[in-house]
């Protein structure tokens, strides 16, 4: 069914996920009750209009206030995909500068240049 997108036994079309937010929020959906999938649930759940299933009681799939966990994970995702890695603090930063630097010392010196003509080489 993945590859067709057809249901073998009905003939008929089903939806697939091939994106990978979509894959991810499908996931995050069967495994509701882990914490660090809380805010995904949340949201694709608040996009289906099913605020009925968030909120206290025994009815709701998940709670209205997120658990400790889910936020120390959001935390941890969240300075995991900060690491600082700039292009003005990396090598290739200071490679660019190098050449700006090579450039603007090249500038003071003459240059000899040899220009062919038809049969006449000239020495400027």
């Amino acid at each position: 069914m993945y590859y067709t997108g057809v249901d073998p036994f009905t003939k008929k079309p089903v939806h697939i996920a091939k994106h990978l937010r979509d894959r991810k929020l499908q996931r995050a959906l069967m495994q509701f009750f882990k914490p660090e999938n809380y805010f995904e649930v949340r949201k694709s759940l608040e996009q289906a209009g099913r605020q009925d299933l968030i909120g206290p009681g025994c009815d709701s799939l998940i709670p209205s206030r997120p658990p400790k966990e889910a936020l120390e994970a959001r935390r941890k995702d969240a300075n995991k995909r900060f690491r600082g890695d700039y292009v003005h603090n990396s090598e290739a930063g200071l490679g660019a500068r190098r050449r700006a630097d090579e450039r603007s010392r090249g500038r003071g010196r003459a240059r000899k240049r040899v220009s062919t003509g038809s049969s006449i080489q000239v020495t400027v």
